[in-house]
């Protein structure tokens, strides 16, 4: 006796398909059982769009720095260094990220990467909705960031 193609494709998914059916928890009336009691909370799914249109802050800890973004601007901030001023042409945006690639007046280049990724800096409960890289001379920064309207605080 000879099988379908179509008979032959039913026969392979069926066992697949009653693993997969095995393997989710159930209530004894068949729906979906809850998570367990110890189970971690959920996260919350985090977008792959933002608007990086907004001024954006980036910042990070051990060394501590900061990048500011306004536009087409961007001025980065370290302890023991003089504040430097970049200028970019606008960011390459795609789902998830922007990335800048700026320069300043003296040549030096700098390339922010910002990814829309919960992040938190390490150091605070604080929690941001980006997570930010900056290569500088040869340095990498990692980081945190947000639009500079809507950055975490403390206490709030």
């Amino acid at each position: 006796m000879w099988k379908t193609r179509e008979g032959s494709m039913r026969h392979a998914l069926l066992p697949l398909l009653l693993l997969l059916a095995a393997c989710q928890p159930q209530d004894p009336d068949g729906a979906a059982a809850p998570p367990p009691a110890d189970a971690p909370p959920a996260l919350e799914p985090v977008p792959t769009v933002s608007d990086f249109s907004r001024p954006m802050t980036a910042r990070g800890t051990e060394p501590f720095w900061a990048v500011r973004i306004d536009g087409t601007k961007a001025v980065l901030l370290r302890p023991d260094h003089p504040e430097k001023a970049f200028e970019a042409p606008g960011a390459q945006i795609s789902p998830g990220r922007a990335v800048y690639e700026m320069t300043a007046q003296d040549g030096t280049t700098m390339r922010v990467t910002l990814f829309v990724s919960t992040c938190s800096d390490g150091m605070s409960d604080l929690t941001y909705p980006m997570t930010a890289e900056v290569e500088l001379a040869g340095e990498a920064l990692r980081g945190c960031a947000a639009p500079t309207d809507d950055l975490p605080r403390e206490g709030g």
